[in-house]
């Protein structure tokens, strides 16, 4: 069973979804997802761990403060108070789109809570794809900010995200949509993307031959957000040989909901060791 909770950090409320019991699993969402993109993968973490998944501020359930910088000093209070207020030390963590600079990053400075590692498609490296650059560009641009984080445009961008456009459904794509019904919230989710500085990614760089928990890497090929994926994955095998490398054919960036049995089945047995 998935039960449903909130815990204040920081002052600000943060819900998330646990199920399970044994050794944490903290899960990490993206760019405008929240936990629930985690659906299918918790059920099948929870056969062995317990499985977490939070949904970030800005999105999902959680609160969503104009005035939090939403920097990367930001998010490792956020994820440090996050885990001590629920009685959490080592966690397995796992990330995807924007969770992964945010989750990267809380790694580098406290390596010693992370017991597994798993990359879903995200970004790494201080090097970005014009894609990257055009979607950051986008969130503080007059005008294309406005139609990027409108309901219009949440629903294009989960969409745009998959190779099979049938799998975001009028209820899926609702369930990205409906948690920014205000024009405070969709600003709010509009500074998560253009918040983070470029030398945070520096220190993740710098810091990334140094782990040396169990690194597993799992990526749809189809990647029409993050197009350079399969190269940042090359690149983080290289820094970290001992990583385990699985590529998904004919699955885009939502991957989560793209091939949702197959990814589900690939986390949990990943937690399963």
């Amino acid at each position: 069973m998935i039960h449903s909770r909130t815990v204040e950090v920081e002052g600000i409320p943060l819900h998330y979804l646990e199920a399970g019991e044994g050794p944490p699993v903290l899960l990490l969402h993206g760019w405008p997802t929240h936990a629930q993109l985690y659906r299918h993968a918790l059920p099948e973490i929870a056969r062995n761990r317990r499985a977490i998944a939070l949904d970030l501020p800005g999105f999902g359930a959680s609160g969503k403060p104009l005035g939090a910088s939403y920097s990367f000093r930001f998010w490792d209070k956020i994820l440090s108070g996050f885990l001590d207020a629920i009685g959490v030390g080592e966690v397995g963590l796992v990330v995807h789109d924007l969770g992964g600079p945010i989750g990267l990053h809380w790694a580098a400075g406290a390596p010693e809570r992370i017991t597994e590692l798993v990359l879903l498609n995200t970004l790494v490296f201080p090097e970005m794809s014009w894609a990257v650059k055009v979607f950051v560009l986008s969130t503080a641009a007059p005008g294309l900010r406005h139609l990027l984080s409108s309901r219009w445009g949440l629903g294009a961008a989960m969409r745009f995200g998959v190779s099979d456009k049938a799998r975001i459904t009028p209820a899926v794509a609702a369930m990205y949509q409906d948690p920014f019904p205000t024009r405070a919230a969709r600003r709010a989710l509009l500074k998560t993307g253009h918040a983070l500085h470029p030398k945070g990614f520096e220190t993740i760089a710098a810091a990334l031959p140094r782990f040396t928990m169990p690194l597993r890497i799992i990526y749809g090929e189809d990647d029409r957000i993050l197009p350079d994926v399969a190269k940042t994955m090359a690149r983080v095998k290289t820094a970290l040989p001992h990583a385990e490398v699985t590529p998904i054919p004919g699955c885009g960036h939502f991957l989560q909901e793209d091939k949702p049995d197959e990814v589900a089945a690939l986390l949990g047995a990943s937690f399963a060791r």
